[in-house]
């Protein structure tokens, strides 16, 4: 009986620690866990399955009820200014704690026969032009979110702009809505295995003979993590948002869980906007802020870009001026955004930064190893990000709901 009283998160927290569990039994065993993967794979498709139509149908349904392009344009600019502010304090946390801690000094790592892939961003013209799918149909079917955030806003207006004789439609976009939800609830309840499953996978692969050259890299990435949540986000919950700490994190437990473990914020998207809906951000500004946030918003991808630059000229023993530094922390903004709806995003963001100031872009190798542990703190940095963002921009056009927390709570 106690297990039926179990909610979400805590049976998804059960499954995360018997993972570490399994994990550490399979690695000391010597045993191969590979036969667990498909079980966390499962798991991550089904969550991909949902989250294309969860999106266009709750965009398409909240453009059309917003109905006014003024309301949508200070949305807008509230969104992409607080998304830059962040990446811009959170590139700033991971060069100065790569600066104090200097993780790369005294590693004799070897670089010999190390390559990594180099990727020429589109330039700015290109970039604006790959916001507009030249087939919407196409970018529903490749889960392009920007492609599918602008054509579905442009659908809802168009929608909107009908007034009585488009109401049928609406009402079929917003039942197709609401059934998204009960099936994302439904794909949910299979949270604690996947979750489970894809931890053991990670802890059994990641032998300490991966982990112990990179710990010190490793440990500062996820002080500087919890440091940019403690300066950044905690404070404009309690001064912007009016909304406690613990009943944030009660509420947000399940996406950020999701997004640790799956190493997806596309994953995590379907919960975070539900959670985000919880903490009293209306479902139009919700529908707007988290997708668009899950594609450019990169705060713990800008951490890793700080800490990675200084760490890769420790490596090679290069030293990374004041002037280079700034350089990075001016290019790793500027590319969060000039990467949207490219693949591979963060290996162009990288690329762009190490050649901006002038390092070997086989130090992206380096690091290749401990990738996924690095990943899980980032993914969900960018998470917590997405939903703070949302909280703000809600808080700022004076419709958050305080008292929805408190009844979630």
């Amino acid at each position: 009986m106690a297990a039926r009283t179990l909610g979400l998160p805590a049976k998804m927290g059960i499954g995360f620690a018997l993972g570490v569990v399994l994990g550490l039994i399979f690695q000391f065993g010597g045993w191969d866990i590979s036969w667990i993967k498909p079980l966390g794979d499962v798991f991550i498709h089904l969550i991909r399955m949902i989250v294309v139509p969860l999106v266009f149908l709750s965009l398409v349904a909240g453009a059309a009820s917003m109905g006014d392009l003024s309301r949508l344009g200070r949305i807008s600019i509230k969104t992409l200014c607080y998304y830059l502010g962040t990446t811009a304090i959170a590139v700033g946390i991971g060069l100065v704690f790569a600066n104090i801690f200097q993780p790369g000094l005294g590693l004799s790592l070897s670089t010999e026969g190390l390559q990594a892939k180099e990727i020429s961003p589109p330039g700015i013209a290109q970039t604006l032009l790959n916001i507009i799918p030249l087939n919407p149909a196409q970018a529903l079917a490749e889960g392009n979110l920007l492609q599918i955030i602008f054509f579905a806003i442009f659908f809802g207006f168009a929608l909107s702009s009908m007034g009585e004789a488009g109401k049928p439609l609406l009402r079929i976009f917003q039942v197709g809505n609401e059934v998204m939800i009960r099936i994302t609830a439904a794909v949910m309840r299979f949270a604690p295995y996947g979750v489970c499953a894809l931890i053991a996978y990670t802890v059994g692969k990641s032998g300490l003979q991966v982990l112990l050259p990179l710990i010190k890299l490793i440990g500062i990435m996820y002080l500087a993590a919890l440091t940019h949540v403690c300066i950044v986000y905690f404070p404009a919950l309690k001064w912007v948002g009016r909304i406690s700490i613990f009943s944030f994190l009660k509420i947000m437990s399940q996406p950020l869980l999701i997004a640790f473990s799956t190493c997806s914020s596309a994953a995590a998207l379907p919960a975070n906007m539900n959670s985000t809906e919880r903490l009293g951000v209306p479902r139009e500004i919700s529908s707007f802020t988290i997708p668009l946030g899950t594609t450019i918003n990169m705060d713990g991808a800008a951490i890793y870009l700080g800490l990675a630059a200084v760490f890769v000229a420790q490596i090679y023993g290069i030293d990374l001026s004041l002037s280079s530094q700034l350089t990075v922390l001016l290019i790793a903004m500027l590319a969060s955004i000039g990467s949207v709806g490219v693949p591979s995003a963060a290996l162009v963001v990288m690329s762009m930064v190490f050649t901006q100031v002038h390092l070997p872009m086989e130090g992206i190798a380096l690091v290749a190893g401990v990738d996924r542990i690095l990943d899980m703190a980032r993914t969900t940095l960018n998470v917590m990000g997405d939903s703070v963002g949302a909280v703000i921009v809600a808080s700022l056009e004076n419709e958050l709901a305080p008292e929805d927390t408190q009844e979630a709570a």
